[in-house]
């Protein structure tokens, strides 16, 4: 099934869906600060049931996809979010 991710700038979040269903979920805190705006990235989850599948690898691409072309840095302080920066070298820039 396709997926799609969208933004959630309400809830401060980035959300997987599989057709009309949430299977996921990317969660950050916008900070300001004084060399701009940071994205901290505290909480990823993927339902139990759709883990292994490389959907978490979509939401996070997206995530900071998005981020880098809001011109934002990533601060992730959630593990997954820190280990797909180390495995995908193209998006160290974003972090600070």
């Amino acid at each position: 099934m396709e997926t799609q991710v969208t933004h959630d700038e309400a809830g401060s979040r980035y959300v997987i869906f599989a057709g009309d269903a949430e299977i996921g979920f990317a969660e950050y805190r916008l900070l300001r600060s004084d060399d701009g705006d940071v994205a901290e990235f505290h909480h990823t989850l993927i339902e139990p049931a759709r883990r292994g599948q490389g959907h978490a690898e979509r939401l996070v691409k997206a995530a900071l996809d998005d981020v880098r072309s809001r011109q934002l840095k990533v601060r992730p302080t959630c593990w997954y979010v820190d280990q797909f920066i180390v495995e995908h070298p193209g998006y160290a820039d974003l972090r600070v």
